[in-house]
């Protein structure tokens, strides 16, 4: 295929062209073409000039082609919108980090840790943004209150509860340690999505649209997809049981679709590889595009910075065993996952969905497919690898945290 890649602005931008479009065509063969992935597409830029898309694969079972608008359920990669929403109500002094999440949600005044013990501390917003609140996925099946959340329905994308429902749940279960002690991959970014609402009185799809995708020009990002955009959402597939795929959820008739109770910040976003491109370059350029600023340059540095207790990371602080992210030297900002020794920030979605941003050598990498479970294939490693692998003049990392 051509065109996938500028070789002009590939070289204008000291990027190896060659070594782009090799990156490209191989993750085609491997995983596409070889059948373990459905599709995908991948869109790389440095220094916010677009260098590399493509467009490999089928959107849907029944062979239409994947189109280079095509819409996907971006699942994790919601947190960092939902994030970005709550740190412009902080800069506005109607929430701090250090604030008890009870001040918004007195339903979580009586947690417990485990079997009946008081908690230490208050959970505070800060543990919401960073995973160290306690809470957990009943998809991770390592303990007795990961099977009750499952039980409960609390990990699913299209909740059928409003948001105060949801935190009702939430309250009468325990947590698994103490807030502040240690990092779980949770729903602490749902219970961060009600925060925002009962801080503003609007609904989380409003809020970010108007206060994110409205300003970026992100037409193409929401929680309930609008009518005249259902021709352009792919299938989703998942592993089958016998090996091989199978269908998880129809684009022609799928869930995200259909208005749910709750708007899940943790998981919810429908998204386009363009869409989201627009808000990494945002936080590339430390909380500005195209002269709308949504945040401060130290508000994004603070986002993008390891901000687990004690400066660890999640090797030495993580409990659970599912997450988006690698553990080793990998620290977590508020929002996202942070590389200590490269400042790399990133994350990724159930359905194998993936982004990371060097600020050092201003680049962007997005990777959009729809199979789950994320874990399954190296593709991600392997994409940040290929993508630093063509690099040809590199500048001075910008690190942020201390791992």
């Amino acid at each position: 295929m051509t065109g996938e890649v500028d070789a002009a602005a590939a070289e204008a931008t000291s990027m190896d062209p060659v070594r782009l479009q090799a990156l490209i065509d191989d993750l085609d063969a491997r995983y596409v073409r070889s059948g373990k992935l459905p599709h995908l597409q991948i869109m790389i830029s440095r220094d916010e000039r677009p260098l590399a898309f493509a467009s490999r694969g089928q959107a849907r079972a029944d062979g239409t082609p994947l189109r280079d608008d095509a819409l996907f359920r971006i699942a994790s990669m919601t947190k960092p919108l939902t994030s970005v929403a709550f740190m412009m109500l902080v800069e506005e002094g109607r929430v701090a980090l250090d604030d008890p999440v009870t001040d918004v949600l007195p339903e979580f005044a009586a947690l417990r840790v485990g079997v009946g013990g008081e908690t230490a501390r208050p959970m505070r917003m800060i543990d919401l943004l960073r995973h160290t609140s306690g809470l957990t996925y009943g998809l991770q099946r390592r303990t007795a209150i990961d099977a009750r959340y499952r039980d409960l329905g609390l990990d699913e994308f299209q909740q059928k509860r409003s948001g105060d429902e949801f935190i009702a749940a939430l309250a009468v279960l325990p947590l698994e340690f103490q807030p502040g002690t240690a990092w779980n991959y949770s729903v602490a970014t749902d219970v961060l999505g009600v925060v925002i609402e009962r801080l503003t009185g609007q609904s989380l799809e409003a809020v970010i649209r108007a206060r994110i995708c409205g300003p970026l020009g992100m037409d193409d990002t929401w929680f309930v997809l609008p009518s005249d955009r259902t021709d352009r959402l792919t299938d989703a597939w998942r592993l089958a049981e016998e090996g091989g795929s199978t269908v998880a959820d129809w684009g022609a008739r799928s869930g995200w679709q259909r208005s749910g109770r709750l708007n899940s910040g943790g998981g919810g976003l429908v998204s386009s590889s363009a869409d989201y491109h627009r808000f990494a370059r945002m936080l590339l350029r430390g909380g500005e595009l195209d002269g709308v600023r949504l945040l401060r340059p130290e508000t994004v540095a603070a986002m993008r910075s390891n901000q687990l207790p004690g400066g660890g990371d999640l090797a030495a602080l993580s409990t659970g065993m599912f997450s988006e992210a690698d553990y080793a030297g990998t620290g977590f900002g508020l929002g996202f996952a942070v590389d200590g020794r490269s400042g790399i920030f990133y994350w990724g979605g159930v359905f194998s969905t993936f982004f990371f941003v060097d600020p050092g050598e201003a680049i962007i990498a997005i990777l959009m497919t729809q199979f789950m479970p994320s874990s399954l294939h190296p593709i991600r490693a392997e994409l940040r690898a290929a993508v630093d692998g063509a690099i040809l003049n590199r500048r001075n990392r910008a690190i942020n945290g201390t791992l």
